[in-house]
């Protein structure tokens, strides 16, 4: 079998994270990585198992063997490497947000058309097996017309006033943080799931710590490690620990969402409860793989993740049978494998079950729209 080679950019914490579900789908072979620098590369490559390390991003694109390129750089970067890897011919695959602007996106999204590569965003919240359960039962009329929903995204990693990291920083990150880097993972999957679009956003943002303590030397995303005084600088914040966006959705109804950098003890929890006119959905990744479903007139249920209780268009993302536990890593895998299927067949699908170009292009007139809010304090239309 001739598998498909793939080059992956920015090996920081998502780039491996990339790797690693590369590596799970058999048509799939991870040639090659770009980090920093060659030397950076070379280590990283190493420590990965990769044979190939590359010192630019143009040697990644010039590579004839490279069909498809993955960019897990951070935000500011990611524009202009999707745009040559479009051009190089490379499908791409890119990490969220798509771009730092909306005009960078709309760029992406016609020139990805143009050319019909297979493009294709990193929002792997949606592959999580009860996710996909939840649409297709909204589908079939379980849930009911969408009443309200409540959602939170809670996060402990910049907890302290020395935690650090480039998303900081608003050349590299964008104007916003907390919003743009985990809201957006929150947003595409609240109307992914209901069918409903958020139509105005009214938001309050809150920097906790006003000055951080910057490290003079590098320190990775998520590593925990603490440093000794003289190592650190202080440098004033702009960007959002925290922010509560009040949402009104396409069919009139109400929602609300709550993200946050600065909650202790909180590691990665997404919490969702969805309430229609039939039932209520909830959802928490910290137990990913049970559905409560509320109910008004009967006992309420618990589904389990198990292929043999799914509907059949949700049993694609599950690879393993009942009671035996699928998490995090197994979402890019599963969106991957819908990717993948479509570089088999050398074009940009019709109707693609996987996020693309123009769902990106979506969270970030949402999150844009956020951030106008919280500068008007005032309701915002998307």
């Amino acid at each position: 079998m001739q598998k498909i080679k793939a080059a992956v950019v920015g090996l920081g914490f998502i780039g491996p994270a990339h790797v690693e579900a590369l590596r799970r789908v058999p048509t799939v072979d991870v040639i090659g990585a770009l980090h920093f620098d060659l030397e950076s590369s070379r280590q990283k490559t190493q420590e990965l198992g990769i044979a190939k390390a590359y010192g630019s991003f143009e040697e990644v694109i010039a590579d004839p063997e490279v069909e498809v390129v993955h960019i897990c750089t951070p935000n500011a970067m990611h524009f202009h490497q999707a745009k040559a890897a479009l051009l190089a011919g490379k499908h791409v695959v890119c990490e969220k947000p798509l771009a730092t602007t909306i005009a960078e996106a709309e760029e992406l999204v016609a020139l990805a058309a143009k050319t019909g590569l297979v493009n294709a965003v990193h929002f792997n919240i949606r592959y999580y097996p009860i996710v996909r359960q939840m649409k297709v039962m909204r589908e079939k009329g379980e849930l009911g017309d969408i009443y309200s929903v409540v959602g939170t995204y809670l996060q402990d990693w910049l907890f302290k006033d020395t935690d650090y990291n480039w998303r900081l920083e608003p050349e590299q990150s964008g104007e916003s943080r907390a919003i743009a880097d985990i809201g957006s993972h929150i947003m595409d999957v609240l109307e992914y799931i209901t069918g409903v679009r958020i139509e105005a956003v009214m938001a309050d943002f809150n920097t906790v710590h006003k000055f951080r303590k910057k490290p003079l030397k590098p320190v990775e995303t998520y590593s925990g490690k603490m440093l000794t005084a003289e190592d650190y600088q202080d440098v004033p914040i702009t960007t959002e620990d925290h922010a509560n966006v009040m949402l009104r959705f396409s069919n009139g109804n109400r929602g609300v969402i709550t993200v946050s950098q600065v909650s202790a003890g909180r590691k990665n929890r997404i919490d969702l409860e969805i309430s229609g006119s039939v039932s209520t959905f909830h959802w928490c990744s910290e137990s990913p793989n049970n559905l409560w479903i509320g109910n008004r007139d009967g006992a309420n249920g618990q589904l389990m993740r198990d292929p043999s209780l799914f509907h059949g268009e949700a049993r694609s993302v599950v690879s393993f049978p009942g009671g035996h536990n699928e998490g995090f890593p197994d979402t890019s895998k599963q969106l991957f494998k819908e990717v993948y299927q479509a570089v088999a067949s050398g074009k940009q699908p019709e109707h693609p079950s996987f996020p693309t170009f123009a769902d990106g292009l979506r969270e970030l007139l949402i999150c844009e729209r956020i951030v106008e809010s919280n500068k008007k304090q005032a309701w915002v239309t998307v």
